[in-house]
């Protein structure tokens, strides 16, 4: 899924079906055009998630009904488990990976056992759930994990629990053997082959100054693994910015239309800048390049016309000696090289000049 080439875009159409298929199967056919890598929803039971008392988040007032609370706004906006059949079909018949993000247990259960999907996409809000953070590292899938709102030692936390759930089949956890789990080399390594990071600022939209993309580096540096960026920012710059600083999963809200209702269509991108997204960081993985400092082949040709020579600054005689005067540097670099000026300089002439000649190498040495 990850490699060091190509980054590994996701599409993230979530909740922007509005618990529509035929509205999410249209927002596949929307990311698979886009190029994207995967097209990813959210599964989840309305009432395992969220209790009767939830407020909504203010970003979901603003563009839902008032009157309404987050159980009833995530009830209009489910798919069902044959909806979920539907749109993995779908994304196999157009040549896109089918990714959803489980809320409860029995809902990662459905997208692994039959769906099949090839890894688990973890929200940020998730990261504190150490029976769901189990229960997918028990699933032996790779898991993507947003790290919105959390802190170093947030994430540590969940990583220790899911290395345990990785080399621990059945086993209760407990402070000690979490720590142990964390600690062996065993499960380092289950971390470093199944857990990507995704850095995040769960706010929609995020305000740039919130954005820190500078934290991607952290976080690869504090655990060593492969680090992405979940973007809420208007626009398409900064998820561009991020795989220029080394992301290689991104993942952006996208929707059909900004002015459908609903709570994240506002901070999402409609399918033309997702397209104008994926450009960009196509472009950027190209320009990124191989790290080696040399001339590329498409500018091999420009060097004799930009550097220079040797050349006469004016008619010089056989046997008149090279001075600052009459030696200069100009245009093409069809002999020696101005980095020889010093070795020319009070040496005779072997032969007459004209102006703007170039230099021959000299034979009395």
């Amino acid at each position: 899924m990850v490699s060091t080439e190509h980054t590994f875009v996701i599409a993230e159409a979530g909740v922007n079906h509005n618990g529509s298929l035929e509205l999410a199967l249209q927002l596949v056919d929307a990311a698979a055009t886009a190029g994207a890598d995967a097209v990813k929803f959210q599964t989840f039971v309305p009432e395992a998630l969220v209790s009767r008392r939830a407020a909504k988040a203010v970003y979901q007032q603003q563009h839902t009904a008032a009157d309404e609370s987050q159980l009833d706004m995530l009830r209009k906006l489910a798919l069902s488990h044959a909806d979920h059949l539907h749109l993995r079909a779908h994304c196999r018949q157009r040549g896109i990976e089918f990714l959803s993000s489980p809320f409860d247990i029995d809902s990662a259960h459905f997208l692994v056992d039959t769906l099949g999907v090839s890894c688990l996409k973890l929200g940020s809000g998730e990261i504190t759930n150490g029976p769901l953070l189990l229960a997918l590292a028990r699933s032996g899938k790779p898991l993507i994990l947003s790290t919105g709102m959390s802190t170093l030692e947030d994430i540590e936390q969940a990583l220790a629990l899911l290395a345990f759930g990785f080399v621990e089949a059945t086993a209760r956890p407990t402070a000690a053997t979490i720590a142990a789990a964390y600690a062996a080399a065993a499960g380092r390594q289950a971390l470093r082959d199944k857990v990507s990071l995704l850095h995040c600022t769960t706010e929609y939209p995020c305000p740039f100054e919130d954005v820190n993309l500078r934290a991607m580096d952290t976080l690869r540096e504090a655990f060593g693994l492969v680090v992405g960026y979940s973007d809420h920012t208007p626009g398409i710059n900064v998820p561009i910015a991020a795989v220029a600083r080394g992301a290689r999963i991104i993942e952006k809200h996208f929707t059909l239309d900004r002015s459908l209702p609903g709570p994240d269509h506002q901070a999402s991108l409609q399918a033309d800048e997702l397209r104008a997204m994926l450009d960009g960081i196509r472009q950027i993985e190209h320009a990124l390049g191989h790290g080696r400092k040399e001339p590329a082949p498409s500018e091999l040709k420009n060097r004799p016309i930009a550097r220079k020579a040797l050349v006469a600054a004016r008619p010089i005689r056989a046997g008149e000696i090279f001075t600052v005067d009459n030696l200069t540097a100009k245009r093409p670099a069809e002999g020696l090289s101005p980095m020889r000026y010093w070795d020319v300089l009070d040496r005779p002439a072997e032969r007459d000049y004209l102006t703007d000649e170039a230099i021959a190498p000299w034979t009395n040495r």
